[in-house]
């Protein structure tokens, strides 16, 4: 047992057949990154496919995990099973908003037909936002129906995150300036539903109509994200948000464009991938040759561009070293 107690394999037959505990060391092998995520990578990629996710993004403090666990139980009750993926970049330990977003999800402790994960990146090759879609696919081939994939704040990282998903759901709060700040973050552009939580407090008209004049200027003739208002803490508006996300997944399905969308991630993951992987093997070749190499930048025997071209030569097995004889030829 000890041998296939981190197998990719047997746990990922395991978690397929309800087995959580494998699910959880499959998805630490994913976050952990190196070889054997890349196995968990090439084993889940055939099993997948059927699985929708759904990214809710947003500032800090808009009410995020509120929402996601208030819209989990809105699945429940439509009787469909739902795993949660908790991203925060900022924490690659227990603590801080992971441990804040578990306790917020209380209510679906106990309940079989719920999966909750705090995940952060531990060294995982190209980042968190691969990590994330790697983990996607671990839950969509071990029979998870829906995957909600919450965030923790609106940075680079978090949009490219939100990104990974199906359907993208931004939440704001009424106030002034928070539909411009989720304009400037990006997030216009990701959007596929508006969620204006909190929306029993002054000025959720005034957002609304901060987001529909926002709209009006760059949504052209594609899908319009409808704008909901919610209040996660008691669970008003969140079944007109299931329903949303719903209506737009049928968007997406009956137009083909759910199929294109998964097609340009995958160009943009490969992009990703393959940068990643160069990068390592950079490393890898140059770490013996890197300072003989900047010693001769530095003394002028040969510029910059071309020593980086002589290390990425050697990275892919053409070059065998160089120094002031290769700048003179």
């Amino acid at each position: 047992m000890a041998e296939t107690a981190s197998d990719p394999a047997d746990l990922l037959h395991r978690a397929a057949d309800g087995d959580r505990a494998a699910l959880a060391r499959l998805l630490s092998l994913v976050e952990r990154g190196g070889p054997d995520a890349r196995a968990v990578g090439r084993l889940t990629h055939p099993r997948g496919g059927a699985a929708y996710a759904v990214g809710i993004t947003g500032a800090p403090g808009a009410g995020k995990s509120t929402l996601t666990n208030a819209l989990t139980s809105r699945v429940r009750e439509h009787d469909e099973r739902v795993a949660v993926l908790a991203i925060d970049p900022s924490s690659p330990f227990t603590g801080g908003a992971i441990l804040g977003d578990r306790v917020r999800m209380q209510d679906q402790v106990g309940d079989p037909g719920v999966y909750i994960r705090s995940m952060a990146t531990r060294g995982h090759l190209g980042g968190l936002s691969l990590a994330t879609l790697e983990a996607i696919r671990a839950l969509d081939a071990t029979g998870w129906p829906w995957v909600v994939v919450e965030t923790v704040g609106v940075g680079q990282v978090e949009v490219e995150i939100a990104g990974a998903a199906d359907t993208t759901v931004v939440v704001v709060n009424p106030g002034w300036g928070d539909a411009v700040q989720a304009n400037k973050a990006g997030l216009l552009e990701i959007a596929d539903v508006f969620v204006i939580n909190k929306a029993d407090r002054p000025g959720a008209a005034d957002t609304r109509r901060d987001l529909d004049r926002m709209l009006d200027l760059t949504v052209g003739n594609r899908w319009r994200p409808p704008i909901v208002e919610t209040v996660a803490a008691s669970g008003e508006g969140v079944d007109e948000l299931w329903q949303t996300i719903r209506a737009h997944r049928a968007h997406l399905e009956q137009g083909g464009g759910l199929a294109e969308r998964r097609r340009r991630r995958v160009a943009t993951e490969l992009v990703e991938i393959m940068a990643a992987l160069v990068r390592e093997r950079v490393e890898g070749v140059a770490a013996g040759r890197l300072a003989a190499i900047a010693g001769d930048v530095a003394e002028r025997a040969i510029d910059p561009w071309s020593a980086a071209e002589h290390l990425l030569d050697g990275s892919a097995g053409r070059g065998t070293g160089f120094g002031q004889s290769d700048a003179a030829g």
